[in-house]
């Protein structure tokens, strides 16, 4: 899958995963090559290849990235439609899962832009308590640069995909 040609696809099918699985799932390695997995649920990817999370809760994460830049996003389509239709007519409409592959930035300031789309996408949730517990205060985010998009595939369920 070639990540410039297929960026809108890409950002449609993460918009998509967010609003099933509520996360994406960024994988990391530490120092002694343990691959570690994280849920995160404020990645944002940006109009050109790019991308960035809120850091507020991730320990794993900014400890590994001392080490080792590279990362690998995974977002899962996980809407109980699109897997019935598919299984039923034997074929993926598009893929299931998208990983993502990039290299993690410097920690930094989160600009006004950056909160409002955190905010919009937390609106929702706004009223309760624990939206304030986990998306209130989140203030720093990490850039994220990306190199390589790669659709997943389940045999002959994606053999018709990009």
């Amino acid at each position: 899958m070639n990540i410039k040609t297929n960026w809108q696809l890409i950002r449609k099918h993460f918009n998509k995963s967010f609003k099933t699985s509520l996360s994406v799932s960024i994988a990391t390695v530490d120092k002694d090559n343990k691959p570690t997995v994280t849920p995160i649920g404020t990645v944002f990817l940006n109009k050109d290849q790019t991308g960035f999370y809120f850091e507020k809760f991730p320990k794993k994460i900014p400890e590994n990235v001392k080490t080792n830049k590279n990362i690998c996003v995974l977002a899962v389509n996980s809407s109980k439609w699109f897997w019935i239709k598919a299984l039923y007519k034997l074929k993926f409409s598009e893929y299931p899962a998208i990983r993502l592959y990039g290299e993690l930035g410097e920690k930094r300031k989160a600009t006004e832009i950056e909160t409002s789309r955190l905010n919009r996408r937390m609106r929702t949730t706004k009223g309760l308590k624990g939206n304030t517990y986990l998306w209130g205060k989140m203030e720093f985010v990490r850039e994220i640069k990306f190199i390589k998009a790669e659709g997943v595939n389940i045999g002959k369920m994606s053999k018709n995909l990009i």
